[in-house]
Formats: C-alpha cells, structure tokens, sequence
C-alpha cells in the first residue's frame, strides 16, 4: 500500500482523543486526560520518548529521539535496526507502545509510602508503519532535528542520497493517546502531620549550559541565534 502525504493539519484540531480500554487507566484515573492541547505540550516540550514492542516474544523497550507533525510521530534509526525492519512489513505493521515523560518535582512526604514524583507524561499504542515516500521522509527527519533544536534542520547540511539510503524512519499515528499528570505536594496521612520530618516539594528543571564550539570549528562561524541564551 502506497504511502500518503501528511496532513496539513489534524482533521479536529478542538476534539479531544476518545479512550479505549487501554489508554484508561486502573489508577489515578482522576489524574488522565485525554485533551488533544495538553498531549501535543507534552510531546513538544522534550524529544526523548521510549519505544516499546515485542521482538521473538520478548517485550524490548528503545529510547530514541522523535519529531512530532501533527497528528503523527516521526522516529529515525538505521535500516538494519530490528524495530525499523518490523515496521517495513506491509502488513500488519508493528505494534508499539510509546511513552513521553517529563518530571517536574520529587514530592517528599513524611512517610517513606507516600513519596511520589509530579509529572507529565503521554502514553500513545498503535501499529507503526515505515516511511517510503520521498517528500515525507524528509520532512520526517527535518521535523526530528528540529524538535531537538528548533530551526537547526534549515542550518545544516540536508542529508545526502547515501545516507538516506541507510536511514529508515517509521510513523506513529496520535489516534489512541491518553496524557497523565501529577501535580501538589505530598498527600500525608493527618496521623503523620506532626511527625518531625520535612515535607514538601523539590522541584526539577531542566536547563542548557553555554554551546561549546566544535574544536575545528572556523572560529569566523557566528552562533547561530537559536543557540544564545535568552
């Protein structure tokens, strides 16, 4: 079957995703959500997620970079990479479980059970297929450079016929998708409420030091803007 061109844009872009038996969760089902903003602000605000599917009956678990256009998520590897040739098949594809999470907070209670973290994160199932068309495997991996580091695909060499030849890319569609997210402090019994010990919140930031130059870079070569600090 033919590949076809990525939407423009999703078709709703206000519907939320509709549960399924899987994206529903057995705990904490307060704590899901399946609003179709809130998934794309997770997924866009960091670019590792790891890739799970089963290989020789054995489930296999792969972090890896990813882009996101739209309603589907690009990832890259090499031709020879196990998961990538699973998802060459023309049927049925490869079904794979992918998961995004950020941590925002180690949550710090009196009593060592009621320890948690705060988070975000996103759970997306489905049957990924690998990209053949030309046109969408490159803006594939344009869209993988750039969730990285946004305007880095348009300053830097595109990637030549041999190297194309030896990188394959699978799509993931956003269909069945489901967002979890734990936010507050510490959730201490009221029996532990006077107990001496220290209660609260640590948050957790992510940040970048200063770009260091390649050592033969031709010192002429300015930092790209997207690169200096705000």
């Amino acid at each position: 079957m033919p590949e076809s061109a990525p939407e423009s844009t999703p078709r709703d872009t206000n519907a939320a995703y509709r549960p399924t038996e899987r994206t529903v969760p057995t705990r904490s089902r307060e704590r899901a959500s399946y609003d179709r903003a809130l998934v794309h602000a997770i997924l866009d605000e960091t670019y590792i997620c790891h890739l799970g599917f089963v290989r020789d009956g054995a489930p296999v678990v792969l972090p890896t970079l990813y882009g996101r256009v739209d309603e589907r998520l690009y990832v890259h590897g090499s031709t020879g990479s196990r998961p990538l040739l699973l998802a060459g098949a023309a049927d049925p594809g490869l079904p794979v479980c992918l998961t995004v999470t950020h941590v925002d907070g180690l949550v710090l209670a009196r009593s060592a059970f009621h320890h948690s973290i705060n988070y975000r994160s996103v759970v997306v199932h489905g049957v990924a297929r690998q990209v053949t068309d030309p046109e969408e495997r490159r803006l594939a991996l344009d869209a993988i450079v750039d969730h990285v580091v946004p305007g880095r695909a348009a300053d830097s060499r595109p990637a030549n016929a041999r190297e194309l030849a030896a990188t394959a890319v699978i799509r993931l569609d956003l269909d069945e998708v489901s967002a979890k997210v734990r936010t507050g402090g510490p959730n201490d019994d009221a029996e532990d409420l006077a107990l001496p010990y220290w209660s609260g919140v640590v948050p957790v930031v992510r940040g970048y030091g200063p770009p260091v130059p390649a050592a033969d870079l031709d010192p002429a070569v300015a930092l790209p803007g997207y690169l200096a600090a705000p």
